[in-house]
């Protein structure tokens, strides 16, 4: 399939551009109507100095972090089931509810406790409203630019996982993304969810990426340092995908910065775990691994070659993964992190191998959060370093209006077939959206949620279920699983599901679904290994995610106990326990090691509700496969459990 490139998008979008790029703004702001957010009159709840954050220091890094292709202000509920095990219990972001608002200073019934918790959630929805959204985004990260003297004095960072996670960035390859970051400004970026598009649309974003795309732990394999096809794709690339030859980096491992007299060096890491976590076939001459000892001695050349005033760790780690290498790896000053979403408010301040202090922080999801640290740096070293997290109520700040005009211009493209991915048009293009905007087909309603519809936490949530019971029903299964990831938005009681609603819990360049048969030993075991992923004590050995949802089926959990022996008790929702012996139907989507034949999981959904929903238009899910939880009644990363917990 050809690459989708910057200048097929804009054709795509009715619009010309010049080689600058300052046609597509300009044709944004002229052709465009400007819909800027309504201040409403609960911004009056949020107080006039809340985003006013002068300088203190001479260096301003900004950072955000699993924007997930939110363009939009969303809602986005956090967890109350979030366990930590080994060094991480009791440790944040290990910390729900009432205990991270109390470890953090924080009182309930705040903007703070509504952004950073699950607590009252839906009231204070109904209070605050939406959060995050690019244009909001903009307009706060201007303001703490010019609080700073200027941008000239702050370089913008972002996590990853950027270019996914909606139906306009599926269906333009990221494009959609990567042109607001270039609005929004970011400085340097590194990925994960960005390397399950193909390698040719990954090169062609990193091309259009006005910034730097960064990364250490990214090298290509030996055998396509030879091949002679990949090496074109380089060559095609402007020598993008092969920045060293010798070392095999793919993309720069770091970049220096001079801000405000000060040498700054942003060191990358991409989520470590790439290539066991999505399919290779995305990038088949790529790979990726922790490579703590690779940056221990990068690490070590930049202090020695390039004599930096700070060296910060640009990561899509995850949080518990960074607090282990910031305490292992000597000479880094700070941690900005992603992956595992995480709005922890304040850093964790750890001690390396040297005894020196690193900072460790993450900024949420979604696009909820901003991460200001400030550095004072005086005569070449860091005399003082100052933290900030801010949450985006988007009712509190005004739309940047290029941004908007950039955004309502995207959302009025025609869905056409020449931007699907060629796998997917085959097999399952739908000619309904056919001629249709982007924003016709995600406005859709589908049904009114009959309660609050949430995915992130450890284990089940609602959105989840939804999913799961789809799955069930597209193939009469016993058994559906859907893939624990923290990505996908919140619905509110009462509310309209929308199509955009599905798509932020469905958009994979991998959404076949599948049904296949399974002996219920081969499926315990397989839960079981899942949840060892996420319950190992040690976090180098953690994928990050959640626990796989399971629909159809009960089951008991001990998340203290070893692999092989977390799991009892397991039951179809007909009461009958799960036998070894006995050959299940299971369903599913997102499957990594091969492409099932099934329809598009995003298809599945939206006919299921609209199937589902009743006279009143409301769709009732009549059971929560929440799983049973035992020796947890102590641990601080669980509350409000729906489910039993002991």
């Amino acid at each position: 399939m050809p690459t989708i490139d910057r200048r097929t998008f804009l054709k795509l979008m009715g619009l010309s551009a010049t080689a600058s790029g300052a046609g597509l703004l300009s044709a944004c702001n002229e052709q465009a109507p400007v819909v800027s957010n309504p201040v409403a009159a609960e911004a009056a709840l949020i107080p006039d100095n809340f985003y006013d954050l002068p300088m203190q220091g001479n260096v301003r890094v900004l950072h955000t972090t699993d924007f997930h292709g939110q363009l939009l202000p969303v809602y986005f509920r956090e967890p109350n089931v979030n366990l930590g095990v080994g060094d991480a219990l009791g440790r944040p972001p290990h910390l729900v509810g009432n205990k991270l608002l109390e470890a953090m200073n924080l009182k309930a019934g705040t903007p703070q406790s509504y952004a950073y918790t699950y607590l009252d959630f839906e009231n204070a929805a109904a209070k605050y409203g939406r959060m995050g959204g690019f244009p909001q985004m903009k307009t706060l990260l201007d303001r703490l630019r010019k609080q700073a003297g200027g941008k000239q004095n702050t370089v913008t960072l972002d996590g990853g996982d950027l270019w996914q996670g909606s139906g306009t960035s599926l269906w333009t390859r990221g494009v959609d993304m990567v042109e607001a970051s270039n609005i929004l400004g970011v400085d340097v970026m590194v990925g994960h969810w960005e390397f399950t598009y193909k390698e040719e649309e990954v090169l062609s974003n990193v091309a259009l990426f006005k910034g730097d795309f960064i990364g250490q732990n990214v090298r290509v394999k030996e055998d396509s340092l030879m091949d002679d096809k990949y090496m074109e794709l380089v060559d095609a690339n402007d020598g993008r995908g092969l920045y060293d030859e010798d070392a095999g980096y793919a993309f720069q491992p770091y970049v220096i910065k001079e801000i405000n007299g000060a040498k700054i060096c942003i060191v990358g890491q991409a989520f470590p775990r790439t290539g066991n976590a999505n399919p290779p076939e995305f990038f088949p001459d790529w790979s990726f691994g922790l490579r703590e000892d690779d940056m221990i001695e990068l690490v070590e050349m930049i202090r020695e070659e390039e004599k930096p005033d700070a060296i910060v760790l640009l990561s899509h780690n995850g949080m518990d993964v960074d607090i282990k290498m910031a305490e292992r790896v000597p000479g880094l000053n700070a941690v900005f992190g992603g992956h595992t979403h995480d709005g922890v408010p304040e850093p964790i301040k750890v001690k390396n191998v040297e005894g020196h202090d690193c900072w460790v922080t993450n900024a949420g999801s979604n696009g909820k959060f901003v991460g200001v640290m400030d550095f004072d740096i005086v005569d070449g070293k860091v005399k003082s370093m100052n933290y900030n997290m801010l949450p985006i109520i988007a009712n509190a700040l005004p739309a940047d209006k290029e941004m908007q005009a950039y955004i309502d211009q995207m959302r009025s493209t025609k869905y056409d077939e020449n931007i699907v991915e060629s796998r997917v048009k085959e097999k399952y293009y739908s000619k309904a959206r056919l001629g249709k905007s982007y924003a016709e087909i995600l406005d859709e309603k589908l049904a009114i949620a009959d309660r609050l519809l949430y995915r992130r936490g450890n284990f089940m949530g609602t959105w989840d279920q939804i999913l799961c019971n789809a799955l069930r029903e597209e193939y009469d299964a016993d058994v559906a699983m859907s893939a624990g990831v923290r990505w996908g938005t919140t619905t509110l009681k009462g509310d309209w599901i929308t199509m955009e609603d599905v798509m932020t819990q469905c958009s994979l360049t991998y959404g076949e679904t599948y049904v296949t048969e399974m002996t219920g030993h081969d499926l315990l075991n397989i839960l079981e290994q899942v949840a060892d992923n996420l319950f190992d004590p040690d976090p180098y050995l953690q994928s990050g995610g959640d626990m796989v949802r399971v629909g159809g089926m009960d089951y008991t959990i001990d998340p203290t106990k070893p692999l092989y022996e977390r799991l009892t008790d397991a039951r179809l929702d007909n009461g009958h326990l799960i036998e070894a012996d006995k050959t299940y139907k299971i369903a599913g989507w997102a499957q990594v090691n091969n492409t099932p034949d099934g329809r598009l999981m995003w298809d599945v959904v939206r006919d299921y509700i609209i199937k589902n929903k009743g006279k009143d238009n409301v769709l009732k899910l009549p059971k929560i496969n929440h799983p049973k939880l035992v020796n947890v009644a102590s641990n601080p990363g669980i509350a409000d459990y729906p489910g039993e917990a002991s």
